[in-house]
């Protein structure tokens, strides 16, 4: 085994859905999804709603044909953002090896950590309780000695549950494991696999390196090892932020012109306040346009120095908009800035070793 660490992954159970429940106490018990309606897509669904098959980035009007009594609330981001920021304060009482996924999930690295607990599992369980204590919501956590464990065992007691994966266990625990239930392997690489006979673990373990990379490119690479057991990247708490974005789904398509550069307008202005605050800069900006009949299109515009303010956002913009092929309603605009000045950085990180039997 390639690691003595003690990681723990923490997923909030349906996050958006179940803060709006716990904000209206009038939800709670029914089927609600955040964002969807006839013309939007379905940001987050409660799991009462989960039993009619919604899901999130489902339209919102299927959602509504699955479940005509689905109760639609808008998003709150900003509260979002709030209850993810008394999370993750949490997180940083017993560890600062702590790598957000979004604002719902995150990793931890607990190897060492700062109440001195030996047990990663009673980290796990304590943490969760905290964060039903402090905001009324559940949490999920998987334990395990690195992050793609971790995150596999997070979803295996959904919801308001916890699973450990001792690393006793690890090879008969993947070599069960449902192909399409890894971590890294979508609907199109699990159809495909399941055309080769490779329904678990231990199907996909008898392929040797130099077949799963012919059939699957570097990716097989990544297959091969996280089906031993073995992924190396490491919990890092200074991810290098690559882009910076602001996008906007509507409830009422956008029909002309004048009320696209409307939006346009405040994207711009929201983008720049989040720039701002991080003292960051871009020289690429991105337009993206989804359209009501869910089809995509972007482009982008990069210069050799970098936008200062929301005027050259929408200046941009606006420009970016005249080489769209089509008009068609609009239901989702969005602004990104990248190619940004936060440079690269370098960790030096160490290794420990502790015996596994403190995992529990």
């Amino acid at each position: 085994m390639q690691s003595t660490r003690k990681i723990i992954h923490v997923d909030m159970d349906a996050f958006y859905a179940s803060v709006e429940q716990h904000d209206n106490p009038e939800l709670r018990g029914k089927p609600v999804c955040v964002g969807g309606g006839k013309y939007g897509v379905v940001a987050a669904a409660s799991y009462e709603a989960r039993k009619y098959g919604i899901r999130s980035a489902m339209p919102g009007r299927l959602a509504l044909e699955k479940c005509p009594h689905l109760i639609v609330v808008k998003p709150r981001f900003q509260r979002y953002k709030e209850i993810s920021q008394q999370i993750r304060n949490i997180f940083y009482e017993y560890t600062d090896l702590v790598e957000p996924l979004s604002l719902d999930e995150a990793y931890l690295d607990v190897t060492e950590n700062k109440k001195q607990m030996e047990s990663a599992n009673e980290i796990a369980r304590e943490i969760r309780k905290r964060i039903f204590e402090e905001t009324g919501l559940t949490a999920s956590a998987g334990i395990s000695v690195n992050k793609f464990l971790a995150k596999v065992a997070s979803d295996y007691h959904k919801p308001n549950g916890q699973k450990t994966i001792h690393p006793t266990q690890i090879p008969q625990f993947m070599e069960e494991h449902p192909i399409e239930k890894f971590y890294g392997i979508g609907k199109v690489t699990a159809n495909k696999m399941h055309e080769l006979h490779i329904f678990t673990g231990k199907d996909l373990k008898q392929k040797t390196l130099e077949q799963l990379t012919t059939l699957f490119g570097k990716s097989g690479i990544y297959y091969y090892n996280v089906v031993r057991g073995i992924h190396h990247s490491e919990v890092k708490p200074h991810r290098i932020q690559k882009s910076v974005a602001v996008e906007e789904t509507y409830w009422e398509n956008l029909l002309d012109e004048e009320s696209v550069f409307r939006q346009l307008l405040a994207i711009s202005e929201d983008l720049e306040g989040r720039l701002n605050r991080k003292e960051i800069k871009g020289k690429s900006l991105t337009l993206k346009i989804r359209y009501k009949d869910f089809s995509l299109f972007t482009r982008s515009k990069t210069q050799d120095v970098y936008y200062e303010n929301a005027q050259d956002f929408f200046e941009t913009a606006q420009k970016l908009w005249e080489l769209r092929p089509f008009d068609k309603p609009v239901r989702l605009l969005g602004l990104s800035l990248s190619n940004l000045n936060t440079g690269e950085t370098k960790q030096v990180s160490v290794q420990l070793r502790i015996p596994f039997e403190d995992f529990y």
